[in-house]
């Protein structure tokens, strides 16, 4: 069984579903990253706009003015993940050493996102979804072959990239979870006990799942921790390798308990 890295989650915004608020001063999101990364935390991904249901648009120039302080203090003491779909902010970012950008929209966003990546050489995450913008839907969205689907998308996007000048193999997968994927739970589910089939498609690429907190897991935000305990174990077993997380220490408390 391969060790996956635990992805803790910032998030310096006033909406996202479960945290949103509780770090927009700099001293609290700097305690935060202190925090995960003594839980266990080997990446911090760091977002500065909502992606959720009814979440709002932030201008470039918010979206940076929430951002620079923690890259300017944080670069050589994390290896941070931007969660962005903006060539602008990945720019800045990178160039301040951040290592990842996590884009959402899976180079739809931006067209310039992909070639801002390659011209620093750096990581690029891309994430399955049914909607094409950085706004999530809610929507029963139904599949014939769920993992058809995204194994289809994903070739075009690598293939998307690669014109681009971005190598593929360096692209990390993210197949999606919740509203991302369908309103219906059970194709969330499914993602995750047919891991390894998706992963046998894209045998050079590594996968990131993350589950943490989302709708499809059932009950209050509150009790969603505790309930994403079977999936994320599941998720280990099938050879994700790297877990996008709120709760670090329980996270890495499931992983423990598989030895």
């Amino acid at each position: 069984m391969n060790t996956p890295k635990i992805m803790g989650i910032l998030n310096l915004t006033p909406d996202s579903f479960s945290d949103g608020g509780q770090y927009l001063e700099p001293e609290k999101a700097q305690e935060r990253i202190q925090k995960m990364i003594a839980q266990g935390a080997t990446i911090i991904d760091i977002g500065a706009e909502s992606s959720g249901p009814n979440s709002t648009d932030v201008s470039e120039e918010e979206e940076w003015r929430r951002l620079a302080p923690i890259l300017q203090t944080h670069t050589q003491t994390a290896n941070l993940s931007i969660d962005t779909y903006k060539a602008g902010i990945a720019d800045k970012a990178l160039t301040l050493g951040a290592k990842y950008i996590n884009d959402i929209t899976a180079f739809r966003g931006d067209p310039a996102m992909a070639k801002t990546i390659a011209k620093h050489k750096a990581t690029a995450i891309i994430m399955y979804s049914k909607d094409t913008s950085a706004r999530t839907t809610i929507k029963d969205q139904e599949y014939e072959d769920i993992i058809q689907a995204i194994s289809d998308f994903f070739t075009e996007r690598l293939q998307y990239a690669e014109e681009q000048g971005l190598n593929p193999d360096k692209i990390i997968l993210d197949p999606g979870m919740g509203h991302f994927v369908s309103s219906i739970p059970k194709y969330s589910f499914e993602i995750i006990e047919r891991l390894p089939e998706l992963r046998a498609n894209f045998p050079k690429n590594k996968f990131l799942i993350g589950l943490s907190r989302k709708s499809f897991l059932g009950g209050e935000i509150a009790e969603r921790d505790q309930r994403a305990k079977e999936p994320t174990q599941l998720a280990i077993r099938n050879g994700v390798s790297i877990i996008r997380a709120h709760d670090v220490k329980l996270t890495k408390k499931y992983w423990d308990e598989l030895h």
